[in-house]
């Protein structure tokens, strides 16, 4: 049985920061048949600021993989703002990890762990555990992680 994802984020003392505005022409969240879409997310600290930096020239693998947990935090923030109850997930599906890369940096898989760790811990090694790409690139507002998803729906 899948763990409550609002009790596992009370037992794992984690605090979800503010849900942030979208930026552009696009929604947080879409609902299509049983499956919730998440747009690319951004590290939000609870102050409501971002983190900045690129990793291999600002930030090293470790610092990488903690804003990257950052940002699972900030999707989960983003679900519970517009859409409600995260029991109304039943999986996570597929996540598209991509991180703010310097040359010669090529650790992202090892970064986008730090996502992928959180939503096992939420909602459990089978159901947070789903398909996966990291890439490099450049992002903007020179964020370091950014992660958009794809959730089953109960």
């Amino acid at each position: 049985m899948q763990p409550d994802p609002d009790l596992r984020i009370t037992e794992l003392g984690l605090i979800l920061p503010p849900a942030p505005r979208p930026v552009g022409v696009y929604k947080p969240v879409l609902i299509v048949g049983k499956f919730l879409y998440v747009s690319g997310q951004g590290p939000v600290k609870s102050d409501g600021t971002l983190m900045t930096g690129r990793l291999g020239a600002d930030l090293d693998t470790e610092e990488g993989k903690l804003v990257a947990r950052q940002v699972g935090l900030t999707m989960l923030s983003t679900i519970k703002t517009h859409f409600g109850d995260l029991k109304k997930l039943k999986r996570v599906v597929k996540v598209l990890g991509m991180v703010n890369s310097a040359p010669g940096f090529d650790k992202q898989p090892a970064v986008i762990n730090g996502f992928s760790e959180l939503m096992a811990e939420v909602f459990g090694e089978e159901d947070g555990i789903g398909v996966r790409s990291a890439v490099g690139m450049i992002l903007p507002s020179n964020i370091p992680v950014e992660v958009e998803a794809m959730f089953e729906l109960y």
